[in-house]
């Protein structure tokens, strides 16, 4: 078995990079610094990244045996959220983040991992909703940093806040 121990920092397109596997995860496993896994061509390999590495869609890993391999984003069963102006979405968007939903922000819409309660919520308050099948990749959070791929400038190197709530609730944590 391969072990996985870092990730390349430097821009994709700065060397000539040999590109000599795939990893294919879900978000989920792709926030764990610690996992087995198989590469696409069913290798094994051995996570074991710096604690709080988030690995996105595009990152290239750097393998025991010296191979550059590439994480693919898996795709996972997501809610499709549009509303009907930037305030609705703006809303919707609070709401999910007053509740630590990893949320993916784009251009119009808003995606998260599919949940019956929170679409049925997301559909109470008037947004369009529809599953899709697709890559996830939620923000960071406040605290990682910066854009999707800068990581370590505060040390909390991108890793998805989460506290896993078993209720529904309106009110401000203090952290």
């Amino acid at each position: 078995m391969i072990e996985i121990k870092s990730k390349l920092k430097t821009a994709r397109h700065a060397y000539r990079l040999e590109v000599k596997g795939q990893l294919r995860l879900p978000f989920e496993s792709r926030q764990k610094s610690r996992l087995r896994a198989r590469l696409v061509s069913g290798e094994e390999v051995g996570l074991m990244l710096p604690r709080g590495e988030l690995l996105r869609g595009g990152d290239l890993v750097v393998a025991s045996d010296g191979r550059v391999i590439e994480v693919l984003a898996e795709p996972e069963k997501l809610l499709h959220v549009v509303c009907a102006s930037p305030a609705e979405l703006a809303k919707a968007a609070y709401h999910l983040g007053n509740r630590h939903v990893p949320v993916q922000v784009g251009e119009g819409f808003l995606r998260l991992a599919a949940d019956h309660v929170l679409e049925a919520m997301l559909k109470n308050m008037g947004a369009e909703v529809s599953a899709v099948e697709a890559p996830f990749e939620p923000e960071a959070g406040a605290y990682a940093g910066g854009g999707h791929h800068d990581h370590d400038e505060h040390g909390h190197g991108g890793k998805i806040h989460d506290h896993h709530h078993d209720h529904d609730h309106d009110h401000d944590h203090k952290h």
